[in-house]
């Protein structure tokens, strides 16, 4: 029986063995979730001392991995998460990477939003050092860092 997608049961627990529809060069076909590959395209994010970023902002309702490069004089910036608890964020895991631009007095401060918590405090995690990197991941419910670089 045909049915209009948005009449479809919702999936739950997938295995990655089950088969979903794409549409590629106006072709319906078919592949597994296994099957398609992560795809990390990342968003070049020039910071400033004193200009804060709202990463809740649709602009990057699709970004998964920032590079931040620092312009200007040295200070620090603040880089507010999206709301753990929307729908767009549970499960969403943001990666955030310095190039060589950043330095112990230009510092980006990766802050949660409101009273939310990264790893269980509302406190913002710093970035201050060329290269140095960290992996967000939301629950639903709050920010956990699950990887460092430093």
């Amino acid at each position: 029986m045909d049915k209009k997608i948005s009449a479809l049961d919702t999936a739950t627990a997938l295995q990655g063995t089950e088969l979903i529809p794409i549409v590629q060069s106006s072709t319906t076909k078919k592949a597994k979730i296994s099957d398609i590959v992560n795809y990390i395209a990342p968003y070049a994010l020039t910071v400033q001392a004193g200009t804060p970023i709202d990463l809740a902002t649709s602009t990057y309702d699709d970004v998964e991995m920032i590079r931040l490069n620092w312009t200007g004089a040295n200070g620090t910036m603040v880089l507010t998460l999206p709301d753990a608890t929307s729908t767009n964020s549970t499960n969403r895991v943001m990666r955030f990477i310095s190039n060589g631009t950043l330095a112990a007095a230009k510092k980006v401060h990766i802050t949660p939003s409101g009273s939310q918590t990264i790893d269980g405090v509302n406190a913002y995690y710093e970035v201050n050092k060329e290269y140095e990197g960290v992996t967000l991941w939301s629950d639903g419910t709050e920010w956990f860092i699950i990887q460092k670089k430093a």
